[in-house]
């Protein structure tokens, strides 16, 4: 951004007369007013920056904001849920709440510190907690639809490979992946404790590469419904979605 030459300013103040000295007093009247706008502008972007980049929003709460508009895009298939991901207890939860739908959760990592109702659907064995790198406990179409989010951001390609087709043979009527946009989501210490090593963010080009590459292909009749849900709200997604046909 250029700056505008003020040498005229100069030459009055050299000389000790300068006849702007009563703008500036009344300018810095102003000041106060110019100081906290600028406070709170810097606070909105510090809050947006924590948002969008600190690592603090995951997937998982996506699926949650999610809900409504996959009710839309799948109707009555979506009546028999698996999740997969980190915080599973929470969308399980979110999902029970929806009418004429029962919902199961996998946890691929150890759960520590959770809420009760979470312990309580462990105990009931609706939410297990198994390493997603390994075959799922479950018959093949066990599920209408599995939703996973944040645990393949996670697993390297050699995983990737075992672990997509054990999540599509679960599922009967499709599979929902949510993954973390690469620049947005960032590792933190917490994370890279439990999970062992930090999010790979992949770009859309590179899942759609891999997808092919597992004889996965879009369902888009969801896609497009889905869209079409979204649309007609302000809802916009943080995370990438995609939605896959599952092996028949």
């Amino acid at each position: 951004m250029s700056r505008r030459q003020v040498s005229s300013t100069r030459r009055f103040v050299d000389s000790g007369n300068f006849p702007f000295s009563g703008a500036l007093h009344s300018k810095s009247r102003s000041s106060p007013i110019l100081s906290i706008a600028l406070v709170v502008v810097g606070a909105i972007l510090l809050i947006g920056y924590a948002y969008s980049g600190s690592g603090d929003y995951t997937c998982s709460l996506e699926v949650q904001r999610a809900i409504p508009f996959l009710k839309k895009a799948y109707g009555d298939r979506m009546h028999k849920v698996l999740h997969v991901g980190p915080d599973t207890c929470s969308v399980v939860s979110k999902l029970l709440k929806e009418e004429d739908t029962e919902a199961w959760g996998v946890e691929p990592y150890d759960i520590e510190d959770v809420e009760e109702s979470c312990k309580s659907l462990v105990g009931k064995g609706i939410v297990r907690v198994a390493d997603i790198k390994y075959p799922l406990p479950y018959r093949p179409k066990s599920f209408s639809l599995v939703i996973v989010s944040d645990a393949l951001d996670y697993l390297s390609s050699k995983y990737l490979n075992k672990t997509l087709p054990e999540l599509a043979r679960v599922a009967s009527d499709g599979l929902i992946i949510f993954a973390g946009t690469p620049g947005h989501q960032k590792a933190k210490v917490a994370e890279l404790s439990k999970f062992g090593r930090p999010a790979k963010m992949r770009s859309s080009s590179w899942w759609i590469r891999f997808f092919d590459q597992s004889s996965l292909k879009e369902n888009e009749t969801a896609v497009k419904k889905f869209e079409q849900a979204t649309s007609k709200s302000s809802y916009l997604p943080a995370c990438q979605v995609f939605h896959l046909n599952p092996y028949h």
